[in-house]
């Protein structure tokens, strides 16, 4: 060959090999880019839709007295209320006794059956019991309670099973100590379990001196592995200068749902609403409380918010006009825009 058309022969090569490396059949670069590109788009899209309007829960769950402080369990068919109906421990309950009642359903899909009370092993004659939560097992129970004879004016207590598709079998309630616990009113308790870090925390409610409104959020952390709490700690941001209560954490720990009578916020609708901070990691502060707005919200009396395990689902109560009693209970739902579309164990506990 002559050098001429060697040189010929090699720059048409070179040419070749080039194209080849640049084009969309060549080398896995350019694809490899492509999919960055798009996990970087997906990443930037919100992970549930907006939150849609609520509904009145009915009056197989609703009564004629106030019905709130709901709770919904991990597999989404219990729904534990907070309820002054009489048929509880406290008989006729003609002062209004709030107790700790549960409704049952068959699946996701299927109606809601009859509140059944939880009887004098967790509720009591006298005083007011309620807001419950609940462990990722299902096996213990955390609730508030004004029953005398503790550490202060309400307290936070505990109850066990060992079977954790018995609604009715809980054991005892124990209080959880006054290392927790302080003398004024600590109510509303939320039960959060970082699958990341290993860290549990207890977020509630309390009226105890040191914070900024009558009612503000206070978090314990766990001491060990059988329950025990360290003491409670101010949780700033989610504490303005009026009545910031029952709270509801999404399974991550990155979106927090409470309510707030909207003092010292912006974006109040009634007289009490449901807000939502986030936060990036569960090792970051929360965000300043933005209102959920007036989809969910009403002018009247919204609050104690309960989410589904897989977070599409939010129950909470309202004084709204059209209910069946003072305080009805209501659920919104919202879809899930990506990730897992199936929450983990819906429909077994």
């Amino acid at each position: 060959m002559r050098p001429v058309e060697r040189s010929i022969t090699l720059l048409l090569t070179f040419v070749a090999l080039v194209q080849a490396c640049t084009s969309d059949k060549g080398l896995a670069g350019p694809a490899v880019s492509k999919k960055v590109v798009a996990d970087a788009s997906a990443a930037d899209q919100p992970m549930y839709g907006a939150w849609g309007a609520p509904a009145n829960l009915g009056p197989v769950v609703n009564s004629s007295y106030n019905d709130n402080h709901p709770a919904i369990s991990k597999d989404g068919l219990s729904l534990y209320i907070t309820s002054g109906r009489p048929g509880g421990v406290n008989g006729a309950n003609l002062l209004q006794f709030e107790e700790i009642w549960v409704s049952q359903r068959a699946s996701p899909d299927a109606d809601w059956g009859t509140p059944v009370n939880l009887g004098p092993a967790i509720n009591s004659i006298g005083a007011n019991t309620g807001s419950p939560t609940f462990t990722p097992d299902g096996h213990r129970m955390y609730f508030h309670s004004n029953r005398p004879g503790f550490c202060g004016l309400a307290d936070l207590y505990v109850a066990r099973r060992h079977d954790k598709r018995d609604d009715l079998s809980w054991g005892p309630a124990e209080n959880i100590g006054c290392v927790v616990n302080g003398p004024a009113n600590d109510n509303g308790p939320t039960y959060f379990e970082d699958e990341t870090t290993g860290i549990t925390t207890l977020y509630f409610t309390s009226t105890r001196l040191g914070g900024p409104g009558d009612y503000d959020i206070y978090a314990s952390t766990s001491v060990g592995d059988d329950g025990e709490f360290g003491p409670a700690v101010l949780v700033p941001e989610l504490s303005a200068t009026g009545r910031d209560t029952r709270t509801a954490i999404r399974r991550d720990g990155l979106e927090m749902f409470l309510s707030s009578d909207g003092a010292g916020r912006v974006g109040g609708i009634g007289s009490q609403d449901v807000w939502v901070s986030t936060r990036a990691t569960t090792l970051d502060p929360w965000s300043t409380p933005v209102n959920l707005g007036p989809t969910v919200n009403s002018t009247a009396f919204d609050g104690a918010p309960a989410l589904s395990f897989d977070g599409t689902t939010l129950y909470f109560f309202s004084e709204r006009a059209g209910g069946f009693g003072k305080r009805d209970l209501y659920v919104t739902t919202r879809a899930r825009l990506r990730g897992p579309d199936v929450a983990e164990g819906a429909g077994t506990k």
